[in-house]
């Protein structure tokens, strides 16, 4: 027997064709439901009660659960289901998979990464702003001036960087919960930002080091390549102590450790989940002393 799904139901078939069935309710919210499970490659209830005491085989890897996984078996490509033998139209197919791009966008706005990205950037203003106003105090405190003219501006500055300690702090937290790996091997500000540079967790993720250990250099990098020069050694992880310390001759070198160690951090934090940042910063550190004592 053969297991067969389709947008619209779930067939059990035979070299006949098909032996029982289990059609989607005609509504696109219920099939849209049905493929997003698909698409996180769960398996359905129509499925499971089709193969309950069958034994049958499967052309779909996340049913190899429940039946013989053979992909190249032919009857999967002669076997046409069509929905409208079912009197299921593309129209409601259309609908539905609408219903399905939605959520999976909302999905991804959501995403505690973007979350982070959107803190950096709120960092960042505020920073700016902080520094104006310290700036407007500065100039202001040269010239003689009653109190209250300028409290309100001492006010707003004092309020600004409350919120930028908050801010900090929470970018801290939020670190430690998606990277855990990339906050201990670089703190959660420089961390936070080389997602913010990248667009995302994942997209650091799948990054080469040699491109992480340039990100936030994207400027100089540009200059380099239209006007040549020397190219940028570092970006945004040149705030690491263990760099921005170090001899000039050395931070070069430190950064394609550093870089490297981030790449690593960062596939785990995205894709396996383990905590591998022990062995990561022993190793990391134990290189950069011997580059420092070359």
């Amino acid at each position: 027997m053969y297991l067969i799904t389709k947008w619209f139901g779930t067939f059990l078939c035979d070299k006949k064709g098909i032996k029982n069935k289990i059609l989607f309710p005609k509504n696109e919210k219920e099939i849209a439901k049905r493929l997003q499970k698909i698409n996180n490659k769960e398996i359905l209830n129509s499925e499971k009660k089709l193969v309950k005491n069958v034994k049958v085989k499967v052309n779909e890897k996340r049913l190899e659960k429940i039946g013989e996984y053979v992909p190249k078996d032919e009857f999967f490509k002669n076997m046409i289901i069509a929905s409208e033998d079912f009197n299921y139209s593309q129209n409601l197919l259309h609908k539905a998979s609408i219903l399905v791009t939605k959520s999976d966008v909302e999905k991804k706005l959501e995403s505690e990464d973007l979350q982070v990205i959107q803190m950096v950037n709120a960092l960042d203003d505020l920073i700016q702003t902080s520094n104006l106003l310290s700036e407007r105090l500065d100039c202001w405190s040269a010239v003689p001036t009653p109190e209250k003219k300028v409290q309100p501006v001492k006010n707003t500055f004092s309020t600004v960087n409350t919120e930028i300690n908050a801010l900090e702090k929470q970018i801290e937290s939020d670190m430690k919960e998606i990277a855990p790996n990339t906050y201990k091997i670089v703190g959660s500000l420089i961390g936070a930002r080389l997602i913010s540079y990248a667009g995302g967790l994942e997209k650091l993720a799948f990054m080469p080091a040699s491109t992480i250990q340039v990100l936030g250099a994207e400027k100089a990098l540009f200059r380099f390549k239209k006007e040549g020069g020397r190219p940028p050694k570092h970006g945004v992880i040149f705030q690491h102590q263990s760099i921005n310390r170090a001899n000039r001759k050395n931070r070069g070198k430190i950064s394609r450790v550093i870089a490297a160690n981030i790449s690593i951090a960062a596939r785990a934090d995205a894709f396996t989940k383990r905590d591998i940042a022990k062995n990561l910063k022993e190793n990391m550190n134990k290189r950069i002393k011997e580059i420092k004592n070359l």
